[in-house]
């Protein structure tokens, strides 16, 4: 893997830190894992010192997770570097859990870390915010909802208390007033509360307020055949069906040494980039018609439409849920699918070159998206964030291109990006990414192998864990799983793009006026399903 990139994105390989934790005598290696560069075992009180020196090196931070397995809690942090992934793995006494908290050197381990003194019970030591994140009253203190003794149903059959004291920091000052937003809004839209403070129109600062629709999707995943852990991974967040899918199937599949067939994951990126078509349209026409631009809808929304009636057509699944499977997938294309699909891509393509010059240059649309909700390259890069809102701030990885996986590593993927960090970028670089997409599923139909769609996944007879690592139209999406010797699913742990992107919104509205918020939103449009497992 090359690590050759672009001027303003980092060059720090995670195979230096790793050949410089243990030099330190502060890791030892542990065996490989498909899909990364290393593991690393490092002792608890040394979580903290590793973490500084990964920050140091300049690694992008991506995920920390949990796994109870009495008497101990194993913990285990992602990060990524131009030569791919590196595995930092710890464990903690469950009786008295306790551990040096990354956020002071990483900010996107914030909240991540209070999830798991949520879920879990760890404490973090020197974490800057102790207040709780997920735990909206529904859970009494000493209950942790992810250790393996605690029942799926709960534990409690009142109603839950309402959630109105979490300690909101106030803005002191002459005219300063608050707007409490949600957690319910007018739209159909799902519930996340947002707290701001304000001068004037000038938003001074905002704080974000998630989970109110936590699903126990983890919890439901242990026990489960790996059909069942497929069909859940689908519903993480709807709009990121195949991502997610892909991404559990592909952590499966790595634990358990299997083979797709070619056939099979050519059929999965095709699924992946229609699912970052279709999502991308409907954003830009949303986006604008958040600033009262309808045309852009309109147009937006058609073209959406026709790739959904499509997907149902030829895949039996507008959103493509259920269509990738252990092994494989569940849907295959005949010749006459492939036909209409590349006619189809034409009319796309030839629309979108037509929409896209009049958006981005629309003097009346250009003055409400320019330099509005600006996150810098700086900022993306100390946030860790991923995917459009990374790349219009010019964080260009891209784990098609940066850490390829099949049948990607054998495309050249183009990663549009900018420096300039506004809502325009944001939609720029979506509208170039659908046209990016058009062309690989053009490649990707001319090299449609013959051969079977999916294979059998056998139990292992032995514990065995694997991760799965895809590019998801929202970004970098990441699944572990952890099997019994039976094949049941002991531990699942996904990791949605929005859990980076949503701190991101709350930087880049500073000094943004208040009637701005809805398209600054949208731009980024965390998703609420992806965060609230």
């Amino acid at each position: 893997m090359s690590c050759v990139q672009a001027a303003d994105i980092t060059g720090a390989k995670v195979g230096d830190l790793a050949a410089r934790l243990i030099d330190a005598g502060l890791a030892e290696a542990l065996g490989a894992l498909p899909g990364l560069r290393g593991r690393l075992r490092i002792a608890a009180g040394d979580w903290g010192r590793a973490a500084a020196i990964a920050a140091q090196q300049g690694v992008r931070w991506s995920a920390i997770w949990g796994d109870h397995r009495p008497p101990e809690i194993v913990i285990r942090s992602l990060l990524f570097g131009c030569d791919g992934y590196l595995l930092l793995v710890t464990a903690v006494s469950d009786e008295q859990p306790e551990l040096p908290s990354q956020t002071p050197f990483f900010v996107a381990a914030n909240r991540p870390e209070r999830t798991l003194s949520d879920m879990f019970g760890v404490r973090f030591v020197d974490h800057p915010d102790s207040r709780r994140w997920l735990r909206h009253r529904a859970w009494a203190g000493d209950d942790f909802p992810l250790r393996r003794e605690f029942p799926l149903s709960g534990s409690s059959k009142d109603a839950t208390p309402a959630d109105s004291d979490y300690p909101f920091p106030s803005v002191d000052g002459e005219g300063v007033y608050e707007i409490p937003v949600g957690p319910v809004h007018a739209g159909i839209i799902e519930p996340g509360h947002f707290r701001f403070q304000a001068v004037g129109e000038t938003i001074l600062r905002m704080e974000e307020r998630l989970g109110y629709v936590h699903k126990g999707v983890e919890k439901l995943a242990e026990g489960r055949d790996l059909t069942g852990l497929a069909r859940l991974a689908c519903r993480v967040s709807g709009d990121s069906a195949v991502a997610h899918g892909w991404a559990a199937c592909q952590a499966v599949e790595r634990a358990l040494g299997v083979e797709v067939p070619a056939r099979a994951l050519v059929l999965r990126a095709i699924l992946a980039e229609r699912e970052r078509i279709a999502n991308h349209l409907g954003d830009i026409g949303a986006i604008c018609n958040d600033v009262g631009f309808a045309f852009a809808q309109v147009q937006m929304s058609r073209l959406r439409e026709l790739v959904l009636r499509q997907n149902l057509e030829l895949f039996g699944h507008r959103l493509l849920f259920d269509r990738v499977v252990p092994g494989g997938v569940a849907v295959d294309l005949d010749s006459s699918g492939v036909k209409a699909m590349r006619e189809a891509l034409a009319e796309l393509r030839a629309d979108v070159e037509e929409l896209l010059p009049l958006l981005l240059e629309y003097p009346s649309l250009q003055d409400r998206l320019r330099g509005t909700g600006v996150l810098t390259p700086q900022t993306a890069r100390r946030l860790g964030v991923t995917g459009y809102v990374g790349r219009a701030s010019n964080l260009q990885d891209d784990l098609r291109r940066d850490a390829p996986y099949a049948p990607y590593d054998q495309l050249r993927v183009e990663v549009p990006a900018y420096p300039d960090g506004d809502v325009a970028r944001r939609v720029r670089v979506r509208g170039e990414e659908v046209l990016v997409a058009v062309g690989l599923i053009e490649q990707l139909l001319a090299r449609l192998p013959e051969g079977a769609l999916c294979v059998d996944c056998p139990a292992p007879g032995r514990d065995v864990e694997g991760i799965g690592l895809i590019e998801g139209w929202r970004g970098e999406t990441v699944a572990f799983v952890r099997l019994s010797p039976e094949g049941r699913v002991e531990r699942y742990f996904p990791r949605d793009p929005s859990w980076l992107s949503w701190p991101a919104l709350e930087v880049l509205l500073a000094d943004v006026i208040v009637p701005d918020f809805p398209v600054n939103n949208k731009s980024v449009n965390g998703s609420y399903s992806g965060h609230d497992l």
